[in-house]
């Protein structure tokens, strides 16, 4: 078989240009005779959905039967890498047993706003949680041979208008925080392909975007792989190509490969750079052919296993009021909701999966817990938001009965898809309407919650018990079972804040925006913007409750004061206090010190999981660089950890602090400043040259020159009446060198302020 690099010799210019974009819908450019084999690309970041009909993009025809795992939404809520990596694999499997060179995901967007209708298949709202699934995810699907097409780069935030909509963004926010969000998973995970998405940033097509592409993905990012377009976005492919992008999907025509042999014809496009492209699709396609595997088979059995299995980990228990919680096994439950019958364990869109095995809660514990005596009623219709008097009387009539009222709620599958944003965060009346009469007959309430993302729970209150399982997969209804009756012990947590009211999010003002959208909140984003503000929750970024307890104990640093040159080990000991065995993540936070540009309160840099049994202690432990502590400055267009004494967190969530130590850290690199007329006072009286000339000139001017530190000893000193004169000496320090000579009454001329400048920048 030639390499790609031989194939590229023997290629046409029309040939080249063929082969940048697709064949068909799902299948890249066959050249048989020069050696180019197809390769088929289709959709699946949770469940591998490859239609057997005629092909749509949006889920409407069937797809043959695949797993259908917890979508990146619930699965992140475990935070386990090794159980993403395991996901990963089943997924390639079931990949190469069907054909598919090319699995369409990991989804990695931030989650910026709860509303965005296609949130459930993406991560977190923190980057660096985001990065490192996204990371586990790609390097299980490629362990199998089978590539995958890391999405939506970049900036994929919203579904409104989301082909046209132009994300305007400042470059320290895109550096910190969207881009952070694909960072990690792109250098250690190395995706086969990454999908551009279909908006623009700062003006320009995702797929045309020079900066995003060719500047960071290709140039700081180092990445060597294809650059295929997300369904319908690619526009120019002339300037797409020059920019680092390199497949348009789906086949749009051959009017599209003659407009790209014009271009290298004209001289627009250099042919140099569509030979790089062609070389990056030659080396996928026989990639993926090389791997091919005709005889191929996944054991379906252990892979629904294995969606239980994920499904009870990444469960969230968001309260047990008087441990409710676990059943005995011999209890009389009264399942109630349609939600149990109709179970919503996916999303909609691209992704649906069609699942190659399902049961509902009812069928679970008839069939697998004989002693459970178990009654059901919808209780509520999920079609209408109405309440049904004939549905509601059966409802309470079981609960009646019952010793505990297992009760689904959620969001139905209409409110919530790829396609379209929400506009609340409101659960349907007629579910929050039955609840409160559950809870009235005096019967512990445990709620389970079907959400794609944060929902309203200013109901919560009524239920006893409540489980967050957001869209968990084909095995949800086992994982549920396991979870009520103790065969599991939740171990999830949230990777997303819950807030209290949709106005109390970061974008709520202007969230969706439809032909521009400005990131105007910049980092503070998810619980960024919570814990800067101070502001209430209803669940805070990480929380989650287990049915055992822990404790932290005997944080430890290897150093306390560090060069941004250096790493930091972290170690701490963490120990089940509780009856039961179970795991426990563990978050690590940097608390960042002073800075000249905003910042959060606390980051998130580091986090584990560990299984403890009963009274064992596992020690737990982290590695931090610079880049834990640093954020992006636009000046010096790197990452900069300014010096100062930085706080070392380790938490049970993001406002559950266990443990703090503080590490002093020291920059070596300097932020290059250049001064100029209008340096103020207080930055002269920050440099040691500048001190006495300040000293000078404030004399001159009869007002007296203080230091930072003197104004507040001052202030905070009540037996001090220069009140007037502090007053004075505050307005001196913000005033700019030449506005204090211009009221110097000629005392300095502008040929004395040029000289300090001059000498300042020397």
């Amino acid at each position: 078989m030639k390499t790609a690099e031989e194939i590229l010799q023997t290629l046409t210019l029309e040939e080249k240009a063929s082969l940048c974009q697709g064949a068909s819908f799902w299948f890249t450019k066959e050249i048989t005779e020069k050696g180019v084999p197809a390769i088929m690309m289709t959709d699946g970041p949770h469940g591998l959905r490859k239609q057997t009909g005629e092909t749509d993009h949006l889920g409407i025809n069937k797809s043959v039967p695949a797993t259908c795992f917890p979508s990146s939404a619930a699965v992140c809520n475990s935070w386990d890498e090794t159980l993403m990596r395991q996901i990963g694999a089943a997924l390639g499997q079931e990949c190469k047993q069907e054909q598919v060179a090319v699995l369409l995901g990991p989804g990695a967007n931030l989650k910026r706003s709860p509303l965005c209708g296609r949130n459930f298949e993406y991560f977190s709202e923190d980057p660096y949680l985001s990065s490192n699934m996204a990371k586990s995810h790609i390097q299980g699907v490629q362990s199998q041979g089978v590539g995958t097409s890391l999405k939506h780069f970049a900036l994929n935030n919203q579904e409104t208008r989301r082909m046209t909509v132009d994300v305007r963004v400042d470059e320290r926010t895109l550096r910190e925080t969207y881009l952070a969000s694909f960072e990690t998973a792109v250098k250690e995970g190395k995706p086969w392909t990454i999908m551009g998405a279909y908006n623009k940033v700062n003006g320009t097509y995702c797929c045309e975007n020079s900066h995003l592409l060719r500047d960071i993905l290709r140039g700081e990012w180092g990445y060597e792989g294809v650059v295929v377009s997300d369904w319908g976005a690619a526009n120019d492919d002339a300037l797409g190509i020059a920019a680092g992008f390199d497949l348009r999907m789906p086949y749009a025509g051959e009017v599209k490969t003659q407009a790209i042999v014009q271009a290298v014809q004209e001289g627009r496009l250099d042919q140099r750079d569509l030979d790089a492209a062609v070389l990056r699709l030659l080396k996928l396609a026989l990639r993926g052919e090389a791997n091919r595997c005709k005889t191929a088979r996944y054991d379906v059995a252990a892979h629904h296993e294995l969606a239980i299995q994920a499904a009870a980990e990444s469960a969230v228990l968001l309260k047990n009021e008087g441990g409710v919680l676990p059943l005995a096994h011999t209890a009389r439950v009264a399942v109630i909701g349609g939600l149990a019958k109709t179970m919503r364990y996916q999303g909609g869109g691209s992704s649906h999966v069609n699942p190659t095995f399902h049961r509902d809660l009812l069928t679970v514990l008839a069939e697998d817990y004989p002693d459970v005596k178990a009654t059901f009623a919808r209780g509520y219709r999920l079609k209408k938001d109405e309440v049904d008097e004939d549905f509601v009387s059966r409802a309470l009539a079981n609960a009646a009965e019952s010793d505990v009222v297992i009760y689904c709620m959620g969001m139905p599958n209409g409110w919530e898809s790829e396609g379209f944003d929400r506009t609340h965060l409101r659960l349907p009346g007629n579910q929050i309407d039955l609840l409160n009469r559950l809870a009235a007959l005096g019967k512990p309430v445990v709620v389970f919650l079907f959400t794609g993302a944060p929902v309203l729970t200013d109901w919560a209150a009524k239920a006893d018990a409540l489980f967050a399982m957001y869209t968990a997969g084909q095995g949800v209804a086992e994982a549920m079972a396991r979870l009520l009756f103790g065969r599991a012990n939740p171990c999830g947590k949230l990777a997303e804040t819950w807030p209290l009211a949709l106005e109390h999010t970061p974008c709520s003002l202007t969230y969706p925006q439809k032909e521009t959208a400005v990131y105007e909140e910049g980092v503070f984003v998810g619980y960024r913007y919570y814990d800067k503000k101070q502001m209430p929750v209803a669940y805070p970024f990480g929380f989650g409750l287990s049915y055992t307890d822990w404790q932290y104990s005997n944080l430890r640093l290897d150093k306390q004061h560090i060069r941004d040159t250096d790493t930091l080990t972290v170690q701490l000991d963490v120990t089940n206090t509780g009856r039961l065995p179970g795991k426990e993540i563990v978050e690590l936070y940097v608390g960042n010190a002073p800075a000249g540009v905003p910042r959060p309160v606390k980051e998130l840099r580091g986090f584990t999981k560990v299984f403890c049994t009963p009274g064992q202690t596992q020690t737990v432990t982290f590695t931090l660089n610079k880049r834990s502590f640093a954020y992006y400055h636009v000046g010096m267009h790197d990452w900069y950890a300014e010096s100062g004494t930085y706080e070392i967190l380790a938490g049970a969530s993001s406002r559950d602090i266990r443990l703090r130590a503080t590490v002093r850290m020291e920059a070596t690199r300097v932020i290059p400043k250049t001064y100029d007329r209008f340096v103020t006072m207080g930055e002269l009286m920050t440099l040691p040259a500048g001190q006495a000339v300040v000293q000078e000139m404030m004399a001159a001017y009869q007002m007296p020159a203080v230091s930072e530190e003197e104004r507040q000893r001052r202030l905070n000193d009540e037996e001090d009446t220069e009140d007037v004169a502090m007053d004075y000496a505050a307005m001196g320090m913000d005033m700019p060198l030449c506005k204090v000579a211009d009221m110097s009454g000629g005392a300095m001329t502008e040929e004395t302020v040029r000289t300090i400048v001059a000498a300042l920048n020397q």
